[in-house]
C-alpha cells in the first residue's frame, strides 16, 4: 500500500488548485470575506481544532519506547501489557511504537495530560485487535427503540482518551444578546481575566423555546426530547470593561434571561494527547449490519481538548474514532475494509464528532453506514478536504448546529443525506449547517423535509437546481464546485481573522 500520508497530501493538492478559469464566490463570503459579518447566517467556522486552529499540531520530543517495556511485535504474543506499562510510567512526551505488529487485548487508557503516542507509519507500525471491546468488557445495551445491542456498537476504542472539563459556574449573565455579539454583562468579574478561556452556557426553559431556537423556529417532531437541552461554547476572554466582558468569538445563538445564562469555567483535565503514525487492524469478519458491533472501534477521544489524531489507518472497523473533544484535530485518516459487505456496507461509524473539531485530509475507501456523524447539539465541527466511495453526512438529530462540511468528495452521492437517530428526537441537522464545495458522481438535491430547516446553506454543491437565495428561507448557491473559490471555506475564515488579529 502506499504511503497514506503522501496519497492525503495529494488529495488536499488536488481539490485546492483544481479550478476552472471562471471562478465564483459565494454572495455569503465573496472573494476574501468582504460580504461577511458574524451576525449573517454563514456562521465563524474559524475556531474549529487545536488550539482554536491557530497553531500546527505540535512534533513532541520521543520520553519512552514501547519495547523497553516488554513489547516485541512480530511474535505472535500479546504486547497490551507492555503498553499499559508504558503509558503508566510516561508524564509526558512521546511514547515510540517502533514498526512491527503488536497485538492488543484490552482497553489502552491515556486519561492524563501531555502524553503522545506514536507509531513510525501505518503501515509499519500496526497495532491488531483479535478481540472485540464487548468481548474484552462486556457492556450490553439497548436502542431507543429496545433493541438489545452493545454500548460499543456507539461508543468506545481501545486506545481511550476519557478526561473532564471541570466547569464550575463562575458568574451569570445579566444581559440579553443576539447571535453573533460578543459583549456580554455579567453580575461579577473579580474571577474573570482577559485571555481565560471560559465556557458560555444556556439552559432551556419549560416551553422549550432554546431547542426552537436551535432549529431556526423549525425542530420538526421532539416529543421524545425530555430532558432540557444544555448548549456551550468556549471562547478566550479578549477585555473587560466594569461588569462588561468582551469574548473573542460570536455567540452562535442568542442569549435570553430565561435560559439562565451562565459563565463557567473551563479547565481541561486532559489535553495535549497525540496518537500518530499509526495502523489499527481487526479481523477480516463479515459485518452483520446495524446494531450487531461488538465494538472493533479503534480510537475514543471524550473529556479532552486540544488533542490530536495524525496519520494514521484503520482497517476492518466497527467505527473508526470518536472524536467526541473540543477543540481538537484530526489530519491524515484513511479507512478501508475487506470485511464481507451488509446492504454496501462494513461498518456503524467512521467518525463521530464533538465540538469545535477539526476532520482534515481523509480518505474513506470503504462506505460505512455513518461515515461522519453529528448528534446531542454538537456544534463548531469542521470537516473538509477528503473524499470517499459514498458518503453519508450523518446528522443523528438532538439539535446539532452550525457545522460545517467542505471541499469534500462524497465518491457516488447516493447517501449523503443518509442520517440515524430516533424517532421523534427533532430534525436531523439543526441551524445554519453548511455544506460547501461538494462534488459528487451525481447531481446533488436539497435535503428531504425532515433533514433540516431552511436556515441550512449549500453552496457550491453539485446540484441540476437552479439557485434559490432567500435571506430568511432556503439558500442554494447552484455554483460548481469546480468553480467555487474559496473551496475550503474554513482556512479562509482562519485566515481572515489572523488577518485582522495582526492589523489590530
Amino acid at each position: 500500500m502506499a504511503n497514506s500520508h503522501s496519497c492525503l497530501a495529494l488529495i488536499a493538492l488536488i481539490a485546492t488548485t483544481t479550478h476552472s478559469d471562471a471562478q465564483s464566490h459565494s454572495m455569503l463570503w465573496g472573494e476574501s470575506g468582504e460580504l461577511w459579518s458574524a451576525q449573517s447566517r454563514l456562521p465563524d467556522f474559524s475556531f474549529a481544532g487545536y488550539h482554536f486552529g491557530e497553531h500546527p499540531m505540535p512534533e513532541v520530543d520521543a520520553t519512552a519506547n514501547v519495547r523497553d517495556f516488554g513489547a516485541i511485535g512480530d511474535d505472535g504474543l500479546d504486547d497490551t501489557d507492555a503498553f499499559k506499562l508504558a503509558i503508566a510510567q510516561t508524564d509526558s512526551g512521546a511514547i515510540l511504537v517502533p514498526a512491527g505488529r503488536y497485538i492488543v487485548s484490552d482497553i489502552l487508557w491515556i486519561e492524563k495530560p501531555n502524553v503522545v503516542l506514536r507509531g513510525e507509519g501505518p503501515e509499519k507500525s500496526v497495532l491488531t485487535f483479535p478481540k472485540a471491546l464487548e468481548d474484552v468488557r462486556p457492556n450490553m445495551g439497548a436502542t431507543t427503540g429496545g433493541q438489545p445491542t452493545s454500548n460499543y456498537s456507539w461508543s468506545g476504542g481501545f486506545i481511550w482518551v476519557r478526561g473532564g472539563y471541570q466547569m464550575a459556574s463562575i458568574t451569570s449573565i445579566e444581559s440579553e444578546s443576539v447571535r453573533g455579539d460578543r459583549t456580554i454583562v455579567v453580575a461579577d468579574t473579580s474571577q474573570l481575566t482577559p485571555g481565560q478561556r471560559v465556557t458560555i452556557e444556556v439552559r432551556d426553559d419549560e416551553s422549550r423555546s432554546l431547542l426552537d431556537h436551535l432549529y431556526s423556529g423549525d425542530p420538526g417532531d421532539t416529543r421524545k426530547i425530555t430532558s432540557p437541552t444544555v448548549v456551550r461554547m468556549v471562547s478566550r476572554i479578549e477585555s473587560i470593561e466594569g461588569t462588561s466582558v468582551t469574548l473573542e468569538r460570536p455567540l452562535r445563538w442568542d442569549i435570553r434571561a430565561t435560559w439562565q445564562p451562565r459563565v463557567r469555567r473551563f479547565e481541561p483535565t486532559v489535553s495535549e494527547v497525540g496518537i500518530e503514525h499509526l495502523g489499527f487492524e481487526f479481523p477480516d469478519l463479515p459485518y452483520k449490519g446495524h446494531f450487531t458491533e461488538r465494538g472493533a472501534n479503534a480510537i475514543a477521544i471524550n473529556g479532552a481538548a486540544d488533542c490530536w489524531v495524525r496519520n494514521v489507518r484503520i482497517t476492518n472497523c466497527d467505527s473508526g474514532v470518536y472524536l467526541s473533544g473540543m477543540f481538537c484535530t484530526m489530519d491524515g485518516l484513511v479507512i478501508d475494509s475487506v470485511r464481507r459487505e451488509h446492504r454496501g456496507t462494513t461498518g456503524h461509524h467512521g467518525v463521530t464528532m464533538g465540538n469545535d473539531c477539526l476532520v482534515q485530509n481523509f480518505d474513506f475507501r470503504t462506505h460505512l453506514i455513518h461515515d461522519f456523524t453529528l448528534s446531542r447539539a454538537h456544534a463548531g465541527n469542521v470537516v473538509k478536504n477528503g473524499r470517499g466511495v459514498n458518503l453519508s453526512l450523518d446528522h443523528h438529530k438532538k439539535a446539532n448546529h452550525e457545522n460545517l462540511f467542505c471541499n469534500i468528495d462524497v465518491g457516488r452521492g447516493a447517501e449523503i443525506w443518509r442520517c440515524g437517530g430516533g424517532a421523534s428526537l427533532g430534525k436531523h441537522c439543526g441551524a445554519r449547517g453548511t455544506f460547501w464545495c461538494i462534488r459528487a458522481d451525481r447531481d446533488l438535491a436539497w435535503p428531504f423535509a425532515n433533514f433540516g430547516p431552511d436556515s441550512m446553506n449549500l453552496v457550491g454543491v453539485r446540484t441540476a437546481a437552479e439557485s434559490q437565495v432567500e435571506s430568511d428561507g432556503r439558500w442554494l448557491e447552484a455554483i460548481r464546485p469546480e468553480e467555487l473559490v474559496p473551496a475550503d471555506l474554513h482556512a479562509a475564515q482562519v485566515q481572515r481573522r489572523m488577518d485582522l488579529r495582526d492589523d489590530s
